[in-house]
């Protein structure tokens, strides 16, 4: 059996795909380990080119004798709610302000792609936990109410409350797109 190399650092770094260049971050997080940057590059844009321009995790293992090997991950939760809403960000007060909602199949095919990054054991768990995020960036789950306690203002409402508003709102919007139609 060969020796196993030394490993002298892990890289995690998160880069577009196919598109991975010297430029910092890449260039300054490899450079300081003494890699290869030209041959991560290569290696790393032949590996993720079908993936389009998504943003693409990776860890790179670094070893003694300076070669390297890396492993790319799903792209983050957030990426593709963001992608999947057409969002350019989430929501800056996400419990009071809401910026889209995603259907329940939107949210299984997330979880579907995340399934073999995450802690879970199941796609119903990692449902759960794309549902976390997705509260987390003020973006709604279609067909599951919120409820718990949150601050808007100087006044406590439960999310209950909030949802009641937010319906009440919606109907009024679509009342006057039916006023304008009319």
């Amino acid at each position: 059996m060969a020796p196993k190399k030394k490993i002298i650092g892990n890289i995690k770094l998160q880069i577009p795909a196919g598109a991975a260049t010297p430029a910092p971050p890449v260039g300054p997080a490899l450079g300081a380990k003494g890699v290869n940057i030209m041959q991560f590059c290569q290696a790393f844009n032949a590996a993720t080119q079908d993936k389009g321009s998504t943003i693409i995790p990776v860890e790179i293992t670094v070893y003694e004798d300076k070669t390297f090997e890396f492993i790319t991950k799903t792209p983050p939760a957030a990426i593709l709610i963001k992608e999947a809403l057409s969002l350019k960000s989430g929501s800056g007060a996400p419990h009071t302000q809401k910026v889209g909602t995603l259907t329940k199949e939107q949210l299984r095919s997330i979880a579907e792609i995340k399934l073999p990054d995450l802690n879970a054991n199941d796609i119903e768990a990692a449902m759960k936990v794309v549902q976390g995020t997705a509260r987390s960036m003020g973006v709604r789950i279609e067909g599951i109410a919120d409820t718990g306690v949150y601050i808007k203002g100087r006044k406590v409402k439960t999310k209950t409350q909030i949802n009641e508003e937010f319906a009440a709102e919606a109907a009024a919007d679509a009342f006057a797109s039916d006023v304008v139609n009319s």
